[in-house]
């Protein structure tokens, strides 16, 4: 089974949006405003994105584009969780789930078992998974100061409601890893995260067409190899692919009613890797000169990496820019066609280069 991860790299451009909020503005002295969400670093303010919210946008562009039937979600009490069935669910497979649960415990006649008092015995069948899809939060690739606006609600009688809202315009990156090797693939092993199924689900697997295969990372007590359930090819082939094609129309942000912001990638990266370190964080950057507030493309260090990391991609790398977005770099990635100590670099527009990578993708599912 070999190691290999779709690494992405993307680029928005947003203006005037408040893309993910974070409550009530406490620097502002109006009670009815609201903060958008930031970090600092280096002393300098960064909007951000969190993580979680770019996976609800990616669910929601798998359901609504790409037809995913996604997993019920059950609340009990404070705790809330999904159905923890990835081989009904596609999103229980790519995003991960955990499902605390008991079952009564059967003897080999399919009996409930007691216990001294005449109670019935339960036994965990928690079930939890580590999801193949790995992402960033997406963060402003220079510093921002977002703008207070300042509105008010005045179409009734009497005075006006005041309202506050902080919004921005910014060029910003994320990146994300989707582990290819376990897409569509379970363990069952009694440890936090890698205990994918349930007895009941195994079966059900196998009786579909799941096949067992050999894990070559884990063995038994015996040194034996412990086995893995995998689905059909064809099936973990076209989540994989669903996954990166939903980049194509992923939608969503707060505030869409009045800032409305196009998220989709105006810059991208995909390339396969054999190892789990992703490459592509620093190819964009602020500009130093101009106290971090511009962004600038680090095309050197987009050449360093492509040469330092040559011998863990597996196939080309491809690379999307959407015309009109970075014009400037337009003839150094073309540049990149030449070199001859990195790895085949195709230069392509932004759906053009999702495409072609979900091709190779294919041929790399095993």
């Amino acid at each position: 089974m070999k190691n290999i991860k779709a690494q992405g790299f993307v680029l928005i451009d947003v203006d005037v949006v408040a893309l993910n909020n974070a409550g009530k503005n406490t620097q502002s002295n109006n009670d009815n405003a609201i903060a958008t969400k930031s970090i600092r670093k280096n002393g300098r303010s960064y909007v951000y994105v969190s993580g979680q919210a770019w996976r609800y946008w990616w669910r929601e562009a798998l359901q609504k584009n790409a037809g995913w039937n996604l997993s019920p979600i059950t609340r009990d009490g404070k705790i809330a969780f999904t159905n923890a069935d990835p081989l009904k669910f596609p999103d229980d497979d790519i995003f991960g789930y955990m499902r605390a649960a008991k079952d009564t415990l059967l003897d080999e006649n399919g009996e409930p078992v007691k216990d001294a008092r005449g109670n019935t015995k339960m036994t965990n069948v928690t079930v939890t998974r580590v999801s193949p899809l790995k992402n960033s939060a997406i963060i402003s690739a220079a510093s921002v100061r977002p703008e207070q606006n300042w509105s008010s609600m005045s179409r009734q009688q009497g005075d006006a409601v005041p309202y506050e809202k902080q919004e921005y315009c910014a060029i910003m990156k994320g990146m994300f890893s989707l582990d290819l090797s376990m897409v569509g693939t379970f363990s069952n092993y009694d440890r936090t995260g890698y205990k994918n199924l349930s007895i009941v689900l195994q079966e059900e697997a196998i009786k579909d067409g799941a096949e067992e295969i050999d894990d070559p990372f884990v063995l038994d007590e015996k040194g034996n190899p412990k086995k893995l359930i995998r689905l059909a090819k064809g099936t973990r082939e076209q989540r994989a692919k669903d996954t990166i094609q939903a980049l194509k129309t992923i939608s969503g942000g707060a505030m869409q009613t009045n800032n409305m912001g196009d998220v989709t990638p105006k810059f991208i990266i995909l390339a396969s890797t054999n190892t789990g370190n992703h490459p592509f964080s620093h190819v964009v950057g602020g500009n130093k000169e101009r106290n971090d507030e511009e962004v600038i493309f680090n095309f050197d260090g987009l050449v360093e990496v492509l040469k330092d990391y040559k011998y863990t991609f597996d196939g080309s790398v491809f690379i999307g820019r959407r015309s009109g977005f970075m014009d400037e770099i337009s003839t150094q990635l073309e540049s990149l066609k030449t070199m001859s100590d990195i790895p085949v670099v195709k230069v392509l527009s932004v759906n053009e280069a999702i495409d072609q990578y979900c091709e190779q993708m294919k041929s790399q599912i095993e």
